[in-house]
């Protein structure tokens, strides 16, 4: 074959010769099938085209049904988390009441102001609600046991206390860290702006008592009269379900703090009277009257009608039995929550409620997006009539990204305002010899969260709580028992420390507190000097290397957690296998260059 090229290869054809057989190949089978399409085959192509129309309508109409029950799915899990919240509240009360009433009647230890302040935060962790606490100052204040200026303190403590809600929902979404970040920095944020509020006005209401004089003019300028209780709309949706779990004795824990006190159950047994029909405008149409007093004799009285009633349970076993319960719905509400937001968050849905939510105004304007939130925080709390839901529902939606942490603050700052509202409306409905305590009390509040806002809010750099909460959220990113950490010790472990040394007398808490707030503010002040002008400290100071490792890291403190921890969920995530998982994303492997 002397036509044949070197080494026996045969030419490869070329572009130009494929293309043309290809085309040629579609000519040919075109002409051929030209006849068949003419005689009837574009019924096939118009039966196909009419399928793919009807396909296209029965997915829309099955995303829409799937859309609709999500959204069922997720206003019916919000209504049993709300229930939840209530229920546990109540859990709360079955087991801490007593004990807190048993810490208000100390009136020495009440007239020290630290140990007012932890008493304050102690019984609003124990039972649970703000308004109960406040309840108890006012009838105490009320029946002379204790003074206007030494209930300062406390309403300072119970709106500390009142964080831990948030704090507590934040610990569900711990399971994915970048959730547990943004969801815990916007319940510490909360809680670091009660701290820090109450570091600047306890000294200065100790020295100056500036809270209750405000107070005191305000009442001098207004003319007030018994009013009506404000509706509580909640309530009204919540309460056909907590109502069949359990009902309580609301006046049982006021009537411990002020020495009324009765070895009777918290738990309520008989909610009304039946007389005659006739007898009483209150009465409906089967004689079924609100319970009024107690002259009325065991047979004229109606059963409640709940789980619990004339049951053999102590409070305490029924308090611990609701509060497994409660916790077990409460966490597993949030998981349906976080996972159905996520699911519906999706995409330009996603993106337009966030732009929508952290929306500002236009430039001159810009300043007003904060203050309105302000005021879109307070008014949802006065609604809801208890900044505990607000918060608690917020925080979820911090998690899965829908809410950012600036748009947060002022959200918690006006949910603030509108628990002091509510509370102020709630003391206007107070009896006649009441109504100035009662009244008073709920302004000490609400200036005690005007003046916060006025501090840390009004001048955008001392805004401070924000970057401290997304350092804190950072630092329990990486390691999360230190939320816990912080749970236990800056609500129960570090106020029972500061109530047992002012049970030993003001001298020993002055002799044991002075010299480590002394120290906690020289490592602050070290701390910040390092960072920003370190030849101002001595050579020894410019860094802590010279410490034990133990003292100035808490790598040691991990290793010893995640060896004590029974599962894997104190254990760091490892970086390979998140960047593994991240690389498996196809939205990921698109935007990485080839």
């Amino acid at each position: 074959m002397p036509n044949s090229p070197a080494g026996g290869q045969l030419p490869l054809p070329t572009l130009s010769t494929v293309d043309l057989v290809d085309s040629s190949l579609r000519s040919t089978g075109s002409s051929d099938s030209a006849g068949g399409l003419e005689e009837g085959d574009t019924a096939p192509q118009r039966k196909d085209t009419g399928q793919l129309k009807e396909f296209s309508t029965a997915s829309r109409l099955s995303q829409v049904a799937v859309g609709f029950l999500k959204v069922c799915g997720l206003l019916g899990s919000l209504y049993f988390f709300i229930c939840s919240l209530d229920i546990l509240s109540s859990a709360f009360q079955l087991l801490g009441s007593k004990m807190a009433g048993d810490i208000f009647k100390d009136n020495v230890v009440l007239s020290n102001p630290v140990a007012g302040l932890v008493i304050g935060v102690l019984v609003t962790v124990l039972v649970q609600s703000s308004s109960t606490s406040s309840s108890i100052v006012v009838s105490m204040v009320a029946s002379k046991l204790l003074t206007v200026r030494a209930s300062v303190p406390i309403i300072m403590g119970v709106n500390v206390g009142t964080s831990i809600t948030s704090t507590l929902v934040s610990m569900a979404q711990s399971g994915d860290r970048d959730e547990f970040r943004r969801a815990f920095s916007g319940s510490a944020v909360h809680g670091i702006f009660n701290w820090l509020t109450v570091l600047v006005l306890l000294p200065l209401e100790s020295a100056t008592a500036v809270l209750e004089r405000l107070s005191e003019l305000t009442l001098r300028a207004a003319h007030l009269q018994p009013g009506q209780q404000a509706p509580n709309i909640l309530k009204a949706l919540t309460q056909p379900l907590t109502h069949l779990i359990v009902q309580l004795d609301s006046t049982a824990v006021i009537g411990s703090a002020t020495g009324n006190a009765t070895n009777h159950s918290l738990i309520k047994q008989w909610c009304g009277i039946r007389v005659e029909t006739g007898d009483s405008e209150e009465c409906d149409a089967s004689g079924f009257c609100p319970e009024r007093n107690s002259t009325a004799f065991p047979e004229d009285k109606l059963p409640c009608r709940h789980l619990f009633v004339n049951s053999a349970l102590s409070d305490l076993a029924v308090g611990f039995i609701l509060l497994a319960g409660s916790l077990l719905v409460l966490c597993t509400c949030l998981v349906l929550i976080v996972k159905l937001l996520n699911s519906l968050l999706r995409g330009q849905i996603a993106g337009a409620v966030r732009t929508v939510i952290n929306a500002d105004f236009p430039f001159p304007f810009g300043w007003l997006s904060g203050y309105l939130a302000i005021l879109v925080g307070a008014g949802l709390t006065f609604l809801l009539q208890s900044s505990s839901i607000f918060t608690a529902a917020v925080v979820p939606l911090m998690g899965v990204g829908v809410i950012t942490l600036d748009c947060a603050y002022p959200l918690f700052l006006g949910s603030n305002i509108g628990t002091t509202t509510t509370a102020l409306l709630a003391a206007l409905a107070s009896p006649a010899d009441m109504l100035l305590f009662a009244v008073q009390v709920a302004l000490i509040h609400f200036f005690f969260n005007l003046a916060g806002i006025l501090l840390w809010y009004m001048v955008p750099v001392l805004r401070l709580p924000i970057p401290l909460a997304q350092r804190f959220g950072d630092l329990t990113a990486r390691y999360r028992w230190v939320a816990v950490a912080y749970l236990l010790l800056a609500f129960l472990l570090l106020p029972l420390a500061v109530f047992g040394l002012s049970l030993a007398g003001a001298v020993v808490l002055a002799a044991v507190g002075g010299p480590l707030v002394g120290l906690a503010l020289l490592i602050i002040l070290v701390n910040v000097l390092q960072g920003r002008r370190p030849s101002w400290l001595p050579p020894c100071l410019r860094s802590w290397g010279w410490l034990p490792l133990w003292l100035r890291s808490l790598e040691p403190w991990d290793g010893l957690v995640t060896r004590c921890c029974p599962t894997g969920a104190c254990r760091p995530q490892d970086p390979a296998v998140k960047e593994a998982h991240c690389f498996e994303n196809p939205e990921v492997l698109a935007s990485q260059p080839l």
